[in-house]
């Protein structure tokens, strides 16, 4: 019966606030400002970040999960710190040595890379929006590209330095949109190419194009491009479970043929899926602490702007509540009605900036590269800290509400 008798109450303070927000529409809406700003920025913020990281960990996924990478400098680090630049090149040998002493490893794949090359076929020719390859036959398998039509260089090609080509979608659509590319010429850099083979098409990862790729064997990369420069390094481990493994292995493999002393960090790097999104997770704390700073100073000014427009609310509504007491109602009630006007007023605020959170983030999503996915958990969160703030701010004007007395509010003009 009781439960019932608070259910009734509890609607009718609902509408009581409903009431008094339609009443005071411009009022309500400055007060819940605060409230408003707060939740948008927590939740546009966690929006774009849990969108990065369901995108990089999709991503990750498709180059294979137990795929990891050997090289000179960190995954999301910065090329021209000093600090990696004096390290010792990443070099065909090293991939050797992985290969040769690694038992938990199955493939090998030795790679370099050189951006910003035009690629030719006749009269026509790419942008220079293409990134050239060099690579042994197990970059396709560790890279997750798949052959589309024709073949894969082989070791044979390696061994022979060949002048030969396999061309991603873009460019396969932009030099031969009517014809088969396959025993084709190409040039590059004024080096020509017979093309032997087309990958499948790709499409994204981390924001770039996948499809703009041309592959060359990595002994003709390293001979008309220079073999002074450091390599990377994927590794395939034998299987997921022996992926922690394998690192172990080559690790120790590289600090013994690196020469690297005892007690001495790493000279190269090691990055795989959980290194990748550990050091996202690193980089966006500071905008989730800069995010929850502007929360707390918002969600702390509509505290105090709710605390104040109750205060007005009970000024204004003296006689309601005089006449409330006289025909029965008690105290608790009194205070129970002005805390659920309260936090119904936090909760409202709360439920608009979600909406707008989410609206804006999905915006800045459709508009740019950026993706966004909606926080579940932090929009749950959301309305608890906003129910909490309702609460914590409507004691003080429900308390002062239930301590008038009845025959001074009476008389109260």
């Amino acid at each position: 019966m009781q439960s019932n008798e608070f259910t009734v109450q509890f609607k009718e303070n609902v509408l009581i606030a409903l009431d008094v927000i339609r009443s005071n529409k411009m009022r309500s809406f400055l007060t819940l400002l605060g409230v408003i700003i707060g939740v948008m920025s927590i939740i546009g913020v966690q929006s774009l970040i849990e969108g990065f990281q369901k995108s990089i960990s999709e991503q990750i996924e498709q180059l294979g999960a137990n795929v990891f990478q050997v090289q000179k400098y960190p995954a999301l680090g910065n090329d021209n710190d000093e600090k990696y630049r004096n390290r010792k090149d990443i070099t065909w040998e090293n991939a050797k040595a992985i290969e040769k002493y690694c038992t938990a490893v199955e493939r090998v794949g030795p790679e370099a890379w050189h951006f910003e090359v035009v690629i030719k076929y006749r009269d026509k020719k790419t942008s220079p929006a293409n990134v050239l390859a060099g690579g042994t036959p197990e970059f396709f398998v560790n890279n997750s590209y798949f052959i589309d039509e024709g073949r894969a260089f082989s070791d044979v090609d390696v061994q022979q330095k060949a002048n030969v080509a396999v061309l991603g979608k873009d460019i396969v659509d932009t030099l031969f949109p009517y014809e088969n590319p396959l025993g084709k010429v190409v040039t590059v850099d004024g080096r020509r190419y017979q093309v032997v083979g087309t990958l499948e098409e790709i499409g994204s990862r981390f924001g770039g194009s996948e499809d703009n790729k041309i592959a060359i064997p990595l002994s003709t990369f390293l001979k008309y491009y220079g073999s002074n420069r450091s390599l990377n390094i994927t590794v395939q481990a034998a299987s997921i479970e022996m992926m922690d493994i394998a690192q172990e292995q080559v690790i120790g493999v590289l600090r013994a043929v690196r020469k690297v002393p005892p007690g001495e960090p790493n000279d190269f790097e090691i990055w795989s899926s959980d290194t990748i999104i550990s050091t996202f997770n690193n980089m966006t704390k500071a905008v989730r602490i800069g995010a929850m700073v502007i929360v707390s100073f918002s969600l702390l000014v509509a505290g105090i702007g709710i605390m104040n427009i109750m205060l007005v609310s009970i000024r204004e509504r003296t006689r309601e509540i005089g006449i409330r007491m006289a025909i029965g109602a008690r105290r608790a009630d009194i205070r129970l009605q002005f805390l659920i006007e309260a936090m119904f007023l936090s909760i409202l605020g709360g439920f608009i900036g979600i909406i707008t959170g989410v609206g804006l983030a999905q915006l800045i999503s459709l508009v740019s590269p950026v993706p966004a996915a909606i926080p579940v958990s932090t929009i749950f969160l959301a309305f608890i800290v906003c129910a909490i703030v309702g609460i914590v701010f409507g004691v003080y004007p429900a308390a002062k509400a239930s301590k008038l007395d009845p025959i001074e509010s009476l008389r109260f003009e």
